[in-house]
């Protein structure tokens, strides 16, 4: 146990790294005006933000999924390989119940780190040096918004942090235990670092298209009130105007980043975290396939 906790916090902040600048853009995306709109699509705002605001502004906000890295990960793999313990058998069912569970669970880590994260990647929008800035860094961000706003503050948008984690961890164990099974990976095979990749990475696509709609939400209620008022009430009342305002295009806005992130971020986890655990347990003659060497990924971070 203690050994996968490890392997996940290295593997997972592997996937930080290379996959944040997608997340940003993905962000940027979601919330960006559609009266007057900053960006023309994923190349246009990747472009932008690094013309205007250097490589660094592709980074705003990665401080706060790295510091909840380590808690979102010890709650995933505590969950999940219980609950697979006490399921019993390895099913694919099994396999969607305890990722499900894992992501239920993690929500009370993940809503307040990506709340920081989102409030990060908006700060300074278009400014490559601003002369104000309302958060220094993610945990400045994260103490602002409480002695504002309290705890409900620090909160925002874990209703729709739960409907996104649950089923979202439960496609992505799902896919994986389905796709790992078909490939037949063996730590013999000569291909099975292939095989991850491609398992991750499609694993975390799936998962992102499965519950796309919701994380558009959630993004556009972290960052209401941001530099100005208000515009939502609650979910519905951001679901009923951003239908009225923009259409069924609203719902899949920053898409195309999000799943161009998914891939690489998924597929370098996985590598990371397998030949890390390959190392450690080279004399365990009991590591003999993919479902012994299974690594839990965060879907906040995917």
């Amino acid at each position: 146990m203690a050994l996968d906790f490890v392997a996940g916090c290295i593997g997972g902040a592997a996937g930080v790294l290379v996959g944040h600048p997608f997340d940003t853009v993905k962000v940027r995306l979601q919330v960006q005006s559609v009266d007057k709109p900053l960006y023309r699509g994923t190349y246009h705002c990747f472009q932008s933000i690094v013309r205007q605001e250097s490589m660094r502004g592709l980074y705003k906000g990665i401080g706060s999924p790295m510091m909840g890295l380590t808690f979102i990960n010890a709650i995933v793999f505590g969950v999940q390989g219980n609950a697979m313990r006490m399921l019993g058998v390895d099913t694919p069912v099994h396999q969607f119940l305890a990722g499900a569970a894992a992501g239920l669970i993690q929500c009370v880590i993940c809503c307040p780190m990506e709340l920081a994260k989102t409030r990060m990647q908006m700060q300074g929008t278009g400014e490559k040096s601003a002369s104000r800035r309302m958060y220094r860094n993610s945990l400045d961000c994260l103490i602002r918004i409480h002695r504002k706003e309290g705890v409900r503050g620090i909160n925002r948008g874990m209703v729709t942090t739960v409907i996104r984690e649950t089923p979202g961890f439960g496609v992505y164990f799902l896919t994986y235990d389905t796709l790992t099974r078909a490939l037949g990976c063996d730590a013999d095979d000569g291909y099975i670092i292939p095989k991850l990749l491609l398992a991750g990475g499609m694993s975390g696509m799936a998962s992102w298209i499965s519950t796309y709609p919701v994380d558009v939400i959630k993004s556009r209620l972290q960052a209401d009130g941001v530099g100005g008022a208000n515009r939502y009430d609650g979910i519905m009342d951001c679901v009923r105007q951003s239908w009225r305002r923009e259409g069924w295009r609203a719902f899949t806005r920053g898409l195309t980043s999000t799943l161009l992130r998914a891939f690489p971020v998924n597929a370098t986890t996985f590598a990371t975290v397998t030949l890390f655990l390959m190392y450690m347990r080279e004399d365990d003659e009991g590591v003999k396939d993919c479902e012994a060497m299974r690594p839990s990924l965060q879907h906040s971070s995917l």
